[in-house]
């Protein structure tokens, strides 16, 4: 069974999937199933554009003390190491507006990548759950158009890179996360501050590593 999520040739599988070995290279097609849909949202070609709404995030307790798992994701379950990758921009304008990739094995197990508005100056940014969160961001003088964001499975750890071309990575961080095989791999984007902003992710793509 399929469902048509808007008036456009998005098809999401109920019930999301599996990236089998046969499979090496997922996009944005049958078998990605949306956390937190947000209200509007649309496909063309290979961007996907989505309105982040305003208080969304993903976050647990550390410093704030709330916890927040509304923001929006729209991923695949994959099994074993991967490597995913997508570009990614934003009309980012409000404290903490982001956008990027996300693995998650649950609501209290989960890592998001990318590029995080903080005091005026977008961040590479990424956050680690394992129960609590943590954060971790390198300010970029320059206004940021679109970034490469990267993230790398191997076993039980995660690594997160970004290139401005696509071709020449600088890996800025690496974590453990979880041994659990299958997790979700995705896109993300939250606006916990402001009144949302859009933000549009192209060229995505699993590799199964």
């Amino acid at each position: 069974m399929q469902l048509s999520l808007d008036r456009r040739s998005f098809m999401i599988a109920a019930g999301g999937g599996t990236l089998m070995p046969g499979a090496a290279r997922a996009q944005f097609a049958n078998g990605y199933i949306w956390l937190n849909e947000p209200a509007s949202w649309s496909q063309a070609g290979r961007t996907l554009t989505m309105r982040a709404e305003a208080k969304t995030d993903f976050w647990r307790k550390t410093f704030f003390g709330y916890i927040t798992d509304n923001g929006h994701l729209l991923g695949r379950r994959v099994e074993g190491d991967f490597v995913a990758t997508v570009n990614v921009s934003g009309k980012y304008a409000a404290q903490y507006d982001q956008a990027g990739l996300m693995v998650r094995l649950d609501r209290t197990c989960w890592m998001k990548c990318g590029v995080e508005f903080v005091d005026n100056v977008p961040n590479i940014s990424s956050v680690f759950t394992r129960d609590y969160s943590d954060w971790a961001g390198i300010p970029r003088d320059a206004q940021i158009e679109s970034l490469w964001i990267r993230v790398a499975r191997k076993g039980s750890a995660v690594t997160f890179s970004f290139s401005a071309d696509g071709r020449a990575y600088k890996e800025v961080r690496q974590g453990y996360l979880t041994d659990v095989p299958a997790l979700t791999v995705g896109v993300m984007a939250a606006a916990p501050e402001g009144t949302g902003f859009d933000a549009s992710f192209s060229g995505f793509e699993i590799v199964r590593a």
